[in-house]
C-alpha cells in the first residue's frame, strides 16, 4: 500500500524514472525519539509480510501511542485528514523509495517551494514546500534510482 509521486509534466509512462519521483509506503511502528523501527529484523524487512515487531521501542521502552486513522495506513487509504508532520514518541511512519537522485529532486523542490510541481497518482498536486512536509513522515528512505517500479 503506497502512493506514487511524479513531476507535473506529460509523459507516455508516469513510471518513467525521469518523471517518477518515488513512492511513499506505510512502514509500521517507529520510535521518532530514538530514530528506530520497531521491526525486529530492521529497516530492510519493514515491508515483508513475515516481519516480527517489538511491542515497545527496543531502545527507550516507550509504548505505541494510539493514532486512529491519522496513522500511516490511514494516510495511504485517504482517511487521514491531518496535515503531514514529523512525529514524536512511538507512532506509525512511512518510508519513501526514491526513483531519482535525491540531490536533483531537492534542488528542484527548493526552486519551486511555492509552485505546484508535483502530483500524486490520485492527481492531487503539491508545491515543493508541501512535498517537504510529506517527507517529514518518511524517516525511512530507500533508493531505486533509475528503476521502473510501481
Amino acid at each position: 500500500m503506497g502512493t506514487n509521486f511524479y513531476w507535473i509534466k506529460d509523459s507516455e509512462d508516469p513510471m518513467d524514472p525521469r518523471v517518477h519521483i518515488g513512492k511513499r509506503s506505510a512502514a509500521g511502528l517507529y520510535c521518532w525519539d530514538c530514530g528506530v523501527t520497531l521491526c525486529k529484523e530492521g529497516v530492510s524487512a519493514i515491508h515483508s509480510s513475515d516481519s516480527n515487531w517489538y511491542e515497545k521501542c527496543p531502545k527507550c521502552g516507550k509504548e505505541p501511542e494510539k493514532e486512529g486513522w491519522g496513522n500511516a495506513v490511514g494516510r495511504e487509504l485517504g482517511f487521514a485528514k491531518n496535515s503531514p508532520k514529523k512525529k514524536t514518541g512511538v507512532k506509525s511512519c512511512s518510508s519513501f523509495t526514491w526513483a531519482q537522485k535525491i540531490e536533483t529532486i531537492q534542488k528542484r523542490i527548493q526552486d519551486n517551494l511555492t509552485k505546484k510541481v508535483i502530483k500524486d497518482e490520485y492527481d492531487r498536486t503539491y508545491t515543493g514546500k508541501e512535498f517537504l512536509k510529506i517527507l517529514e513522515e518518511c524517516p525511512i528512505q530507500f533508493k531505486a534510482i533509475g528503476a521502473w517500479f510501481s
